[in-house]
C-alpha cells in the first residue's frame, strides 16, 4: 500500500515496529509537521539522510510511527514519543510546499511469527553480554531475558551505539534471524574498540 507519509530525516536514529521513540521537536519546521500530524491522523515517518548535508537523499527504508504521547510546550516545543508500526519503503519524495519533506511510501508487510532458534537466542545473548562487558554497560539481563525474540533483536537494534551505516543495515534485514546474524557480527565489530579516541570503529 503506497502512502504519503511526512518525514522526519535524522540520521543515527531509527525506530521499528512495535517500540517507542521518545523525541524532543524543537526545529519550526517540524513543530509544524507534528501539529499537522496531530490535526491529521498522528503519523510521521522516522527515516535517515544518506548524509548530514541540508536535503540530503535519503535511504530507502524507514519507519512509520504514530504519536501516542504529547506534550506541547508553551515556546511551541514538543515532547512526543512515536509507536512504531511499519517499516517503509521510499517511491519518490515529494514536490511539497510545507517546510517539512513527505515522500510516497509503500508499507512492508512484516513475517509474522517470527521466532529465534534455542541455539540462534543463546548465541546473540552471550554476545550481547560480552558486548556489555567491553563497553562497560549495565544491563538487567533478567528482564533481557523476559522479552520475546522479536522485541529483544529490534529493540537492541534500535538503541546499539553503532553508526547510521549499521543502524541502516539492520534496520533494511528482512527478517528477524538475519538481522540478529547481522547484530552478532556488528557487536563483534564494534566491540573490539573501546570507543575512546579517533579510532572509534565505523562501517562503511
Amino acid at each position: 500500500m503506497a502512502k504519503r507519509l511526512s518525514i522526519f530525516p535524522l540520521s543515527g536514529v531509527i525506530l521499528y515496529p512495535g517500540l517507542r521513540l521518545p523525541l524532543h521537536i524543537f526545529e519550526p519546521r517540524y513543530r509544524a509537521m507534528v501539529s499537522d500530524a496531530l490535526a491529521r491522523d498522528r503519523r510521521i515517518a522516522m527515516i535517515q539522510p544518506q548524509t548530514a548535508a541540508e536535503g540530503a537523499p535519503l535511504f530507502s527504508i524507514g519507519c512509520v510511527g504514530r504519536i501516542e504521547d504529547v506534550e506541547a510546550l508553551e515556546d511551541g516545543r514538543f515532547n512526543i514519543v512515536l509507536d512504531g508500526e511499519h517499516r517503509f519503503r521510499v517511491i519518490r519524495e515529494l514536490d511539497v510546499a510545507t517546510p517539512f519533506r513527505q515522500v510516497e511510501g509503500e508499507l512492508i508487510e512484516e513475517p509474522e511469527d517470527e521466532m529465534l532458534s534455542s541455539v540462534e537466542r543463546a548465541g546473540f545473548e552471550q554476545a550481547a553480554r560480552d558486548f556489555a562487558d567491553r563497553q562497560g554497560y549495565s544491563v538487567d539481563w533478567d528482564s533481557v531475558s523476559r522479552l520475546d525474540d522479536v522485541s529483544l533483536i529490534n529493540g537492541v537494534s534500535q538503541i546499539a551505539p553503532f553508526d547510521a551505516a549499521a543502524k541502516q543495515a539492520l534496520l533494511e534485514s528482512p527478517d528477524i534471524m538475519s538481522r540478529c546474524e547481522l547484530l552478532v557480527q556488528l557487536m563483534q565489530f564494534f566491540g573490539r574498540h573501546d570507543g575512546g579516541g579517533n579510532d572509534r570503529a565505523t562501517l562503511q
